[in-house]
């Protein structure tokens, strides 16, 4: 029994680690976008799935077992338009998703702050998250 937990908490452990790359990656590709101000669309959205999925580094790091624990299942169909993204009440998403719809929220929350804090003497221009 002892040697089971052992294996579980390995598992746990890289699977942790596993999404933490992953999500590291989403949050660098969606940043290129970010700091474009281009909005998050469905399109977008699988482009960026694709694109972090196809990360060599990615796939280098984690053994292909864990790889498909990332993979959006066949059933979890999304829209490809460029109608921006929304999930509705829905908490069903892919890790990928998740982690760029998460980075986008940031950037918003982030750039709501920004413009509570500025003050009327301060000439900086404040960018739009996603120029929505």
């Amino acid at each position: 029994m002892n040697e089971l937990n052992k294996e579980q908490d390995l598992a746990a452990l890289r699977f942790k680690s596993a999404a933490r790359d992953l999500e590291h990656i989403v949050r660098h590709i969606a940043a290129r976008y970010i700091v474009q101000e281009v909005p998050l669309t469905w399109r977008l959205l699988h482009a960026i799935e694709a694109e972090a999925l196809a990360d060599l580094g990615f796939a280098s790091r984690h053994d292909a077992v864990m790889l498909g624990l990332f993979q959006r299942p066949a059933d979890f169909q999304f829209p490809e338009t460029d109608d921006p993204v929304d999930f509705g009440r829905s908490n069903a998403l892919p890790a990928v998703f998740a982690f760029a719809v998460s980075a986008y929220d940031a950037a918003e929350k982030s750039k709501a702050s920004a413009t509570r804090s500025r003050t009327p003497s301060d000439d900086r221009g404040v960018g739009r998250a996603w120029g929505g």
